[in-house]
């Protein structure tokens, strides 16, 4: 499993914006509170300025996320070519369970040339549920590290009964 540094950010819709950090990071945004076009457009912008370059959006609307990612990522290359570094894959997951966005994050979420090590898990909400969410982030996350341990003393098994 990658080594990664997984953080929460707690937004209220509406509310004011932390400053970017450029990081290389996966985004994960669940939205659980409407969102004016306005104010998502502007997420959507800090997203795409964080150094995101692959946002996956769960919940109300999400479909809406995914483009307005995608239109804010266009705009910072005046809707020319996207250079291989900067191109933000988005994906929406809106019939999903949060356990299936943490293992698309954990299995799908890459980029072709450049780590990212960092998750920035985006919860727009009235309330702040860091405590619960990282923890299933964690247990999905536990959960596939022992099926991958338990596959492999089953393939060491076969090779040990198929050696013998």
């Amino acid at each position: 499993m990658r080594q990664e540094t997984v953080e929460y950010v707690h937004l209220p819709s509406g509310s004011n914006l932390p400053k970017p950090e450029f990081l290389h990071r996966r985004v994960i945004v669940i939205i659980e509170q409407v969102a004016e076009e306005a104010w998502r457009d502007r997420i959507s912008d800090w997203i795409a300025a964080s150094g995101c370059l692959y946002m996956m959006a769960r919940g109300d609307d999400c479909s809406t996320w995914d483009d307005s990612v995608d239109h804010a990522n266009l705009e910072r290359f005046d809707y020319g070519d996207i250079p291989e570094e900067s191109f933000i894959m988005t994906t929406w997951h809106d019939d999903e369970p949060l356990s299936e966005v943490f293992f698309h994050n954990q299995m799908c979420a890459f980029h072709p040339t450049i780590d990212l090590p960092l998750v920035t898990i985006l919860h727009i909400a009235e309330t702040d549920q860091s405590e619960q969410i990282l923890r299933a982030y964690q247990t999905q996350r536990e959960t596939m590290e022992n099926e991958r341990e338990a596959e492999r003393a089953g393939l060491a098994q076969q090779v040990r009964k198929f050696l013998s």
